[in-house]
């Protein structure tokens, strides 16, 4: 643990660092949804299930989920509005423009 704040410490390895020094898919502890100015929302008839907005999303708001399509299990990319903050890099990466931005209702 730093004792002091000014002074810089470096770690050998993450082995080293303090728990939750590094904290990933911080969200998940906090519910941000509110934060949102607009909404992603996934349009299935353009989306191709390529999972591209799944692998962009910087919190795991996204999640898959099973669906037969064609005969084949694919992927279905499902937003969790509780946790997603609006941030629009799934609308942006989106191949195929399937992600609609909608201004949130407050």
């Amino acid at each position: 643990m730093n004792k002091e704040p000014d002074k810089k410490v470096i770690y050998k390895s993450v082995k080293e660092m303090p728990p939750m020094a590094a904290s990933f898919y911080s969200m998940r502890y906090n519910k941000t949804g509110s934060w949102r100015n607009l909404r992603p929302v996934i349009n299935y008839e353009k989306c191709t299930y390529c999972m591209i907005c799944w692998k962009f999303c910087p919190e795991p708001a996204i999640s898959l989920e099973p669906v037969i399509i064609d005969g084949k299990e694919k992927p279905k990319p499902v937003i969790d509005y509780d946790y997603c903050k609006g941030c629009g890099i799934c609308w942006v990466e989106c191949p195929v423009n399937a992600i609609d931005s909608v201004e949130e209702e407050k």
